[in-house]
């Protein structure tokens, strides 16, 4: 039987399911060093939710610095009691969360920002997606540069429900409803809990507009960003995703994909 889900699960399952914040920072300093010739120290995360990605990012070095932002407390709540907490002082002095909202221009400035787990997709009119590229450029640092992902392919737009299994639980990815005349999109996550046999039904739901990499680079250049890169995912042996990326401006559309886009400064 379906029932609520707790607080502590929810956020660890999404985590240990969803997020792959070692990589993404591997890739951030392997492209930022590649791009500018030095490493980059601070981060801006934008909807931050827990804040794992930036609470690992200061963890790197006495030199890192990171801001979290998001408007939601209680993700930011658990990511202080599981990630902040933790740290030492002097990390925890370096690792600030931001309840706000990323649309707001900020006193502080990073050199890299970041919007994952394609999380922008809540922005669904093109001025609003402006108007969020432009405070993300206006919080950079003169040599930043912005790392955001992006997903599609054939799968994305159909109404189905994707399993992938893990040794503890099942991370269920629904697709409910793909509008095509204004790109709306509604997707939900459940989650069944093997070690007590519990069912987790809308753990998280999205309502979002589907962007295009196209109108995503578009609407960088137009913030402002000199130029745009675009990041596409290998395939393993099986046809599925490796995890390694590799710069891109032709690819043929499949099942699904994922994708980072870069905004230089």
């Amino acid at each position: 039987m379906a029932k609520k889900i707790p607080i502590n699960l929810k956020y660890r399952l999404y985590e240990e399911s969803v997020q792959n914040y070692e990589s993404d920072i591997d890739f951030i300093n392997a492209e930022f060093k590649k791009i500018r010739s030095t490493r980059p120290l601070s981060l801006r995360e934008d909807f931050g939710g827990t804040a794992a990605m930036a609470c690992a990012w200061v963890k790197q070095s006495s030199a890192h610095r990171a801001w979290a932002i998001d408007l939601d407390k209680e993700p930011q709540d658990y990511g202080m009691e599981h990630h902040w907490g933790p740290m030492n002082p002097k990390q925890r002095e370096r690792m600030n969360f931001v309840q706000g909202n990323v649309l707001d221009v900020y006193k502080f400035k990073a050199q890299v920002a970041t919007a994952f787990n394609f999380s922008y997709f809540v922005l669904k009119k093109r001025e609003e997606l402006l108007t969020y590229f432009k405070s993300v450029s206006r919080g950079l640092d003169k040599d930043g540069i912005f790392f955001l992902d992006i997903f599609g392919g054939i799968e994305c737009f159909q109404e189905l429900e994707e399993t992938t299994e893990y040794k503890d639980h099942d991370y269920l990815w629904d697709c409910d409803r793909y509008n095509p005349i204004n790109s709306e999109v509604t997707y939900h996550i459940h989650f069944l809990d093997k070690v007590n046999n519990a069912s987790y039904k809308k753990a998280f739901s999205y309502d979002w507009r589907h962007w295009s990499i196209r109108e995503v680079t578009e609407c960088l250049e137009e913030a402002g960003f000199s130029r745009t890169l675009v990041y596409w995912e290998g395939e393993d042996d099986e046809g599925e995703g490796n995890g390694e990326f590799y710069e891109s401006s032709l690819e043929e559309n499949c099942e699904s994909w994922v994708a980072y886009i870069l905004g230089i400064k």
